[in-house]
């Protein structure tokens, strides 16, 4: 059962903020709500704060509502656009919205399209955890040939770039994000799409030096600089330089476990 559901505000009027937050005060279901005034800070507070539902003002200052759409974070939280404008619907749902409430607010609307919203987010859970049983099956029925395999660990990457194929140490990985059905390696400063799936590579590669942080990353446990807190809790790792890549909610135990464990 998927526990409480974290939501976004994004609106330029504070008066219209404290309204959706207090409506959302009152629903049980509700966990951590956070604002902001900008698509900037939309961005921002996505990065450190793992919302699964996004109210959405359409016209704000430095962007509007729409510009902030294609670069949520995957999986896509729900959106639902709050909004005075009452002709830009066709535009929304084009976006992929799940509901459009118009302001002023009707209490009873706001609540039938922020229960879509939450049904949207429980029927993405049940598929995010099918798909995880499917990559444990998946792991499973091929773990007696890798095991052999992941005993001995492979060493190196072979990676096609153009005509050529580069060697990429794993030594030199920091991590491997999934692209579709194939995965981006980050080594030295460069970046390299290979043509194998993500799960794929990890039974490949030397066991007990990477580990999955979130569904769709690995990173190389010996390359992490450090790992750090942001608010509400959530986690990223840093790697020596800055770059960083977000603990998925469901991985942050194993994290914590593994990696924030004080010394004996």
């Amino acid at each position: 059962m998927m526990g409480p559901i974290d939501v976004l505000v994004v609106d330029d009027e504070p008066l219209a903020r404290r309204r959706l937050i207090r409506h959302l005060q009152r629903l049980d279901w509700v966990g951590a709500v956070a604002e902001a005034a900008t698509v900037q800070q939309a961005l921002a507070r996505l990065a450190e704060f793992d919302a699964r539902i996004v109210l959405l003002d359409i016209q704000m200052p430095g962007g509007n509502g729409f510009d902030l759409v294609p670069q949520l974070p995957t999986p896509a939280p729900a959106v639902v656009f709050v909004t005075a404008f009452d002709d830009q619907a066709r535009r929304a749902f084009d976006a992929h919205a799940i509901d459009y409430v118009t302001k002023p607010i009707d209490p009873g609307r706001l609540h039938l399209a922020l229960e879509r919203a939450r049904q949207a987010v429980l029927s993405q859970g049940r598929q995010d955890r099918i798909a995880e049983l499917e990559e444990v099956i998946a792991s499973l029925r091929s773990a007696a040939a890798a095991a052999a395999h992941r005993h001995a660990g492979t060493s190196d990457l072979w990676v096609k770039s153009g005509h050529n194929y580069l060697r990429i140490p794993c030594s030199s990985i920091t991590h491997i994000q999934a692209e579709r059905d194939y995965a981006r390696i980050h080594a030295d400063g460069r970046d390299y799409l290979h043509g194998e799936s993500l799960s794929d590579l990890e039974r490949s590669l030397p066991g007990g030096e990477f580990m999955r942080i979130h569904r769709s990353t690995l990173v190389r446990l010996g390359a992490i600089s450090h790992v750090s807190v942001g608010r509400y809790s959530s986690l990223s790792v840093v790697f020596p330089g800055g770059k960083t890549a977000k603990v998925g909610r469901t991985y942050a135990a194993d994290v914590r476990a593994r990696l924030m464990q004080p010394a004996l």
